[in-house]
């Protein structure tokens, strides 16, 4: 079987693969696509992880089978853009598409296949070299550019984020990018604006559980200071009452006098029961008591007003 093609177009046409078939079609010739290495195979992973990872991208495909026409059938090891969760071939070409170049590789089969990409609308084709010095080639219809590790790498419209190129093969730096596209998928910038975002939730809640606490303090305090101040205020208003009160059993104990003295004067001694009732008697009627005393003339008349009054009796 071919491993490359030659200046004339093949017979074979991409609706006579299948699925995994071991076989790139190139102008109608097949290629054969072998197994990959683990160095190869493990680097790919960790260039789709971050690729897939970041917020613009709609999908990523690995090995996955585009035909820009039926003579044409080739399959990057990552591709970057709109991939159908549906069988079949995907006509046309990604935007992005990566290869993995690793000891063995068939450069004149990678050309050509960079060609055909490009050709067919892929507008970055970026090969990772696994030999020799570690770097990226750039591939665009304007030309080849080279990055090395340090350097980023763009795709304005397909890629939100740059890419270093150490993080295309070395894992600790895919995990990395990959932590910062999933945090912008959820809205946050970077871990850092996640942390800060969590001081922030952790403040608030602070603040809420200490209103609350403050609330109950202050509930608590507010109650003693109240009972103080209505202590306070109680005392106040009872010592009111009691000198009213006192006055007026002042006032009644010597209006009573006054009014026992007038009987004795008038009537001479009289019985301690008398005076016993006349003790129970209110103000109207001591009063009343003090005016009829002008009518008495006995000891006996006193006896008859209080039984006419009904005073209460021990």
């Amino acid at each position: 079987m071919l491993k490359s093609h030659d200046q004339t177009r093949g017979p074979f046409r991409a609706a006579q693969l299948r699925s995994g078939d071991p076989y790139e079609l190139a102008d109608g010739h097949p290629i054969e696509c072998l197994p990959s290495g683990g160095r190869h195979a493990k680097s790919n992973s960790s260039g789709a992880f971050i690729l897939e990872s970041d917020p613009d991208v709609e999908s990523v495909g690995v090995d996955a089978g585009f035909t820009p026409d039926e003579h044409n059938l080739r399959a990057p090891d990552i591709a970057v853009g709109h991939i159908p969760d549906t069988p079949g071939w995907i006509p046309g070409a990604p935007p992005l598409a990566v290869e993995y170049a690793d000891t063995g590789q068939d450069e004149r089969d990678l050309q050509a296949k960079i060609h055909t990409l490009l050709g067919a609308g892929t507008r970055y084709v970026w090969v990772v070299r696994l030999t020799g010095p570690q770097r990226v080639e750039v591939h665009t219809p304007d030309g080849l550019q080279m990055a090395y590790p340090g350097d980023a790498l763009k795709a304005p419209g397909i890629l939100r984020n740059p890419v270093r190129v150490e993080a295309l093969y070395d894992p600790a730096a895919a995990h990395e990018a990959a932590l910062r596209n999933l945090l912008q998928r959820r809205g946050y910038r970077d871990l850092d604006a996640v942390l800060e975002k969590g001081r922030e939730e952790g403040q608030e809640e602070g603040r809420k559980e200490g209103r609350k606490e403050g609330r109950e303090e202050g509930r608590k305090e507010g109650q003693e200071e109240g009972r103080k101040e209505g202590r306070k205020e109680g005392r106040e208003e009872g010592r009111k009452e009691g000198q009213e009160e006192g006055r007026k059993e002042g006032r009644e104990e010597g209006e009573l006098a006054v009014v026992l003295r007038q009987l004795h004067h008038v009537v001479g001694p009289f019985p301690e029961a008398n005076r016993q009732r006349i003790g129970q008697l209110g103000r109207d009627d001591l009063a009343a008591l003090s005016e009829a005393l002008l009518e008495f003339q006995t000891p006996n008349d006193l006896s008859a007003w209080l039984a006419d009054r009904n005073p209460i009796t021990d």
